[in-house]
């Protein structure tokens, strides 16, 4: 379906900008008025992360006039298999200033706007007004769902893109011309049951196959050539190579875009989406440990004092990573599936750890519905057994 552009062109361009965009002037598509749209366009992209780096030094290189970057985290080693716009020398640095740095030197003529601020539902409103279109970078379910309400409650379009291990989606939700993001998925999962890029990983060069996909679908949104994604979904697939273009429908019952939504303003989105499931969240009430406690018992357990058993839910490459001492491992789904509850021993006591604890609790929940109402778990997991016990361990 083919939209009128986004934006008006700007008045004109320069000498040196019709130098710097020259290859996009000659395709007849874009030509001199498009690339004016794009100088006059203001995108705000989520996120300066795996998605967010191609996103924004494509957009820059593009020329887009006006680039805003919503980041408030910091730069991490484990950044940089992916998040390409970050280097080893901005280690610890704001991820927002990082990634606008390397915009400044891949074009000198981008206005950039820095938010430093975590995006919720008191400051999305008032943020979002002040740009034509959002590019999604963001990677979790809370902030996916707030974003798509405030575009439709402000009726702007966002490009949105999604990665996991070898798997990508993108697509371009604009409820004025068609679906939301909410009309393809009504309801977030269940807590707990889909694991993030921090869980699961993700291939690095798959990044730039979607973050490049959303510039694409941006650059066409923007200045009205082609046919942009809304009301489809590109499926990607890196290890068979293959895309799938599948059509979203507009939900007539949709909470916020349909003929009679039941969202009319901006909701608690953490508790729409559950960091953990009602399950999780009661069994660890007085069954949650720290590390250092964890560390104590596993002296005690040496000294022959104490004996449980601890069990590790991550998954089999991120046991081969790091892993604490005497732990066994057990992941997670094979709790769900009911398979390793016949091999738990009855008479010793079950500590479960994860990462960071949101796995564990899951599993924990599992487990004393099982009968083992002595079980508990280890909250902050193995970052921060890594962190306090272990230093000299890796982290991931």
């Amino acid at each position: 379906m083919s939209l009128p552009p986004l934006v008006e062109p700007a008045a004109e361009l320069t000498v040196d900008e019709v130098r710097r965009y020259s290859r996009h002037l000659i395709i007849p598509d874009v030509g001199m008025s498009g690339q004016k749209r794009l100088k006059n366009a203001r995108v705000l992209c989520i996120g300066a992360g795996g998605l967010g780096s191609p996103a924004l030094m494509y957009l820059a290189a593009a020329g887009v006039g006006t680039l805003g970057i919503v980041e408030f985290d910091t730069v991490d080693e484990s950044n940089l298999q992916r998040q390409i716009i970050h280097r080893q020398s901005t280690i610890g640095q704001s991820k927002a200033e990082s990634a606008a740095s390397v915009v400044r030197d891949i074009n000198p003529y981008v206005n950039i706007e820095i938010h430093e601020t975590r995006l919720d539902s008191s400051n999305v409103l008032e943020l979002f007004a002040q740009y034509d279109l959002i590019v999604d970078g963001t990677d979790n379910f809370a902030t996916r769902y707030l974003v798509n309400d405030a575009c439709v409650l402000l009726n702007k379009p966002y490009v949105w893109g999604s990665i996991y291990r070898f798997d990508g989606q993108a697509s371009v939700f604009w409820s004025e011309h068609g679906p939301c993001y909410r009309c393809l998925y009504p309801e977030p999962p269940p807590p707990g049951m889909v694991p993030s890029c921090a869980e699961g990983g993700v291939l690095g060069v798959l990044c730039a196959s979607i973050g490049s996909i959303q510039v694409n679908e941006a650059i066409k949104v923007l200045t009205g050539i082609g046919e942009p994604l809304v009301g489809s979904l590109m499926v990607y697939d890196a290890l068979e190579m293959t895309y799938r273009k599948i059509k979203v429908r507009k939900d007539p019952n949709c909470a916020i875009c349909g003929e009679n939504p039941t969202v009319t303003e901006l909701i608690d989105y953490e508790a729409f989406c559950g960091a953990v499931s009602e399950a999780a969240a009661d069994a660890v009430v007085d069954s949650t440990i720290n590390v250092k406690q964890l560390k104590e018992m596993l002296d005690a357990r040496e000294r022959g004092e104490k004996d449980f058993v601890l069990i590790d839910v991550r998954e089999p490459g991120e046991y081969e990573i790091v892993s604490i001492p005497g732990a066994i491992l057990i992941p997670k789904n094979e709790f769900l599936m009911g398979n390793a509850l016949e091999s738990l021993p009855q008479d010793k006591q079950i500590v479960l750890h994860c990462k960071v604890g949101g796995r564990s609790a899951e599993v924990l929940a599992v487990v004393k519905d099982a009968g083992f109402k002595d079980a508990i778990h280890v909250g902050g997991g193995i970052v921060a057994w890594v962190n306090q016990i272990e230093p000299e361990k890796p982290s991931y």
